[in-house]
């Protein structure tokens, strides 16, 4: 994995969380661009189709506020980033 992935913060980790960064073991994508920019999503376990399918993940900071969603799809030829697609309500 790449070393700068190693680095970041994990999507869903408590704010409080000592170390809310990637697990030993765990596999994770990227996110790239949106509200959600430079956070880690840990996709371990997940199938070839989910990992194509993107992710649809609640935020509080992205167009429609508390209860909105973020979408990321996964970057062609580069299935570690996952790129911002728009916000949903």
């Amino acid at each position: 994995m790449d070393e700068q992935i190693m680095r970041g913060r994990v999507y869903g980790a408590d704010h409080d969380d000592p170390d809310p960064g990637p697990r030993p073991g765990h596999d994770y994508a990227e996110l790239v661009g949106g509200p959600l920019d430079g956070l880690l999503l840990d996709v371990t376990g997940w199938t070839v189709g989910e990992r194509a399918e993107g992710a649809l993940l609640m935020t509080e900071i992205g167009r429609y506020g508390p209860g909105g969603r973020a979408q990321y799809k996964p970057r062609p030829g580069n299935p570690s980033r996952f790129d911002w697609h728009g916000d949903s309500p």
